[in-house]
């Protein structure tokens, strides 16, 4: 396979770094600077384009459903104080209503660009439990009741509206939306990950945004303590776009383990299209990176 453009290191900078076990950031550097490790990382970016495309995965990654955004979608106005706020971070809902007991079996996901796909529904119950975890003293939300219906959001096959229970929440005159179909189960990648032990690539987090002209994608990496920050290189071919993760600067002195997550923005040669977002450390499709305490859906 012909590769159509060449890898490309580019550092648009870190948004945010911070210690992602307590979920604290400060801005980061945006200077310049050379990835950790690069040696090695351009024939591997290929390996994993060049087995993606025309793959079987491929296919399937392309037929059925894997959203890229959030599961939840908050009601208009929300948060209308910092208790309802702190209610929703820690997932702290109370039912002070009956939630439907019917079902139907399936339904369909219909993509803006034409496409559909039926698939199983979950009950009211069971996706009002996939936010209501909280189980603290502390302000909580009151859901008086649920209907099914639909909400949009973006996916690996571009826009769709999936359906959703829609919960009325108790001070709020719009509901919270929850999708009421799961993921489609992620194909078995054409080519394996990188070993735990590999130092010249890091997995992704995953993709926060893509911008409406879909030729800047802002991905969220992992760096340590002594290094400059996440670093991201590009290959870019008809068929896909490869993401090489490495850091910035790493320094050869006494370092912590602490592990820190940022943004780093990426420009595209053109827009990403209908061309998979790929890990070339995992080998895998980069996933949705869902807010700290958003509810996602997950691949698995």
């Amino acid at each position: 396979m012909r590769i159509t453009s060449l890898l490309r290191l580019l550092v648009m900078g870190s948004l945010f770094a911070g210690a992602a076990a307590c979920g604290q950031g400060s801005a980061g550097d945006g200077g310049g600077g050379s990835a950790h490790g690069p040696e090695g990382s351009t024939q591997r970016a290929r390996d994993v384009s060049e087995a993606w495309a025309g793959s079987k995965a491929a296919r399937i990654w392309h037929e059925r459903y894997f959203p890229m955004d959030a599961a939840v979608q908050l009601p208009e106005g929300a948060f209308r104080s910092g208790a309802d706020e702190r209610a929703y971070a820690t997932q702290n809902f109370e039912l002070g209503g009956v939630l439907p007991s019917g079902t139907p079996e399936e339904g369909e996901v219909r993509w803006h660009g034409g496409g559909t796909l039926a698939l199983p529904v979950s009950s009211a119950r069971d996706a009002y439990a996939k936010f209501a975890r909280g189980r603290n003293s502390g302000p909580s939300l009151v859901v008086t009741g649920a209907r099914l219906g639909t909400m949009t959001l973006s996916t690996s096959r571009g826009p769709a509206t999936v359906p959703a229970w829609l919960f009325t929440v108790k001070g709020y005159d719009t509901p919270l939306r929850r999708v009421a179909v799961a993921p489609s189960k992620l194909p078995r990648p054409p080519v394996g990950p990188l070993p735990q032990t590999s130092d010249f690539l890091l997995p992704l987090s995953g993709v926060v945004s893509v911008s409406p002209d879909e030729r800047t994608v802002t991905l969220r990496a992992l760096h340590g303590s002594c290094d400059r920050g996440p670093a991201v290189a590009v290959l870019e071919t008809a068929d896909n776009v490869v993401f090489s993760a490495g850091v910035r600067d790493r320094s050869d002195g006494p370092c912590t383990s602490e592990t820190r997550s940022g943004k780093v923005r990426v420009e595209l040669d053109r827009p990403v299209g209908d061309r998979m977002l790929l890990d070339a450390s995992t080998g895998r499709p980069v996933p949705y990176a869902a807010p700290v305490g958003s509810p996602a859906p997950s691949w698995s």
